[in-house]
């Protein structure tokens, strides 16, 4: 098992104008790994063609903004994805009867591809308003 710590730059003599820039990178994190793993880790950062640094925050970025953090983010984003479609799909279907049409097969796709890519940031909005009191358009 490994552990993993930060450190404050300004704590190791970095200078205070690194505080100051927006976006500029302040903070490391460290791990312990076995010879073999740091073999296997650079390895796989050389076969990107990237340096071990940027392959390593560009994995942990994505790990951390894709994934779920929790399974009741993942159910959360379900929920969130079938309400999307179904409140979307409701509302085309009706427009195209109005118009004496029907709903394309290809408009149901376009639906579901909009809740697939929105559903995880959805929950996560949803789950931070719960926390913060906010229920249902911000009524306390």
């Amino acid at each position: 098992m490994s552990t993993s710590r930060t450190t404050n730059p300004a704590a190791s003599g970095a200078s205070e104008s690194a505080h100051e820039k927006p976006g500029f990178r302040t903070k490391t994190i460290a791990t312990r790994l076995t010879p073999e793993e740091l073999r296997e880790v650079e390895a796989a950062a050389e076969k990107s063609g990237k340096t071990l640094a940027e392959w390593l925050r560009e994995l942990a970025l994505k790990a951390a903004r894709e994934r779920p953090a929790d399974p009741t983010e993942l159910v959360l984003s379900e929920v969130a994805a079938l309400r999307y479609m179904l409140l979307n799909l409701f509302h085309a279907t009706a427009q195209a009867n109005a118009e004496d049409k029907h709903l394309l097969a290809e408009s149901v796709l376009k639906i579901r591809d909009q809740a697939n890519a929105r559903k995880l940031a959805d929950a996560r909005k949803l789950l931070a308003d719960f926390l913060t009191g906010e229920v249902g358009g911000g009524a306390k």
